[in-house]
């Protein structure tokens, strides 16, 4: 296991302050807030420490309400709304400055055999043959405000092998397409001994699932986004439901698409697929994506 990727699972192993509060810090962030995906994992990782033994979760449902600042601790206060015979229902509120940047529920399921069904997993090329984003992201430079923007995105997507199955939203300004985007993704690195738990696993892709959801809202406007500057963009909202079994530190392959966008916000779905073609998560995201004026 690599630093970063030691990193990334020390920034999601929360401390405890109470029987059901947690504190938590932040990473170095591209912007000036808290990366969504990062609270959004850090509450999953909460609510899942008050949840009896053998129960996972199936769902989420989360929004963002204030920008968070990532130079402060975050403290996660967790409700045990529900504990039933097959299910279990957890509340959990980040806060900061004291003031609540996020809301979260999840459902959680103990495990049980039923009727079975699933979607195609779509064609997409084999990891191996794409460029790793350390070769993708320096073909851009010119086009990014700030010529540091590879080094920055490399370094906070260091614990992450993420890569683009056709070129990115900031390889495509000018020129719309169709409004869908794949990557393939897992974790630099392997999880074992005590960290090769099935909820780690599902925490971890809750934190890279809104690294490029939005992609596809862009790309249907050859949009570049914020790191080009001709976007201003947030997440909303965001809810994810977990089908199947699944390791974070193998292959994902995450199918976006966005049927939507007006009034200044946009809507993606997700469908990640593990690399045998299970259907193993469904997100859904609304984000804010408005044009700055001078655009």
């Amino acid at each position: 296991m690599g630093d970063e990727l030691a990193s990334l699972l020390d920034l999601l192993d929360l401390e405890r302050v109470e029987q059901d509060i947690f504190r938590g810090h932040s990473r170095s962030a591209l912007v000036p807030r808290v990366f969504g995906g990062q609270v959004a994992a850090q509450a999953l990782v909460a609510a899942c420490r008050t949840v009896p033994e053998g129960r996972l979760p199936h769902s989420l449902h989360a929004y963002f309400l204030r920008p968070g600042d990532p130079g402060a601790r975050i403290v996660y206060t967790v409700d045990r709304i529900r504990d039933g015979r097959s299910f279990t229902t957890r509340r959990v509120v980040a806060v900061q400055h004291g003031q609540p940047i996020f809301h979260l529920s999840a459902s959680f399921q103990v495990q049980e055999e039923g009727m079975e069904h699933q979607e195609p997993m779509p064609h997409a090329p084999d990891p191996e043959t794409l460029p790793t984003a350390e070769e993708t992201l320096p073909r851009y430079r010119e086009l990014f405000l700030d010529p540091q923007v590879p080094e920055r995105l490399l370094k906070a997507r260091a614990a992450v092998d993420l890569r683009y199955v056709e070129e990115p939203p900031f390889g495509r300004v000018g020129r719309p397409g169709e409004p869908r985007s794949q990557v393939w993704f897992r974790t630099n690195g392997k999880l074992d001994g005590e960290r090769d738990d099935p909820m780690l696993h599902i925490c971890l892709a809750t934190y890279v699932s809104d690294m490029t959801l939005l992609d596809s809202v862009l790309l249907a406007h050859g949009r570049g986004g914020w790191a080009v500057g001709d976007v201003v963009g947030a997440s909303l909202d965001h809810a994810m439901w977990f089908h199947r079994p699944f390791r974070a530190d193998e292959w994902l392959l995450y199918d976006q698409e966005s049927p939507t966008a007006q009034s200044g916000r946009g809507l993606a779905k997700g469908r990640i697929f593990t690399r045998d073609g299970k259907l193993a998560i469904s997100v859904i995201q609304e984000g804010v994506v408005r044009i700055p004026r001078e655009s």
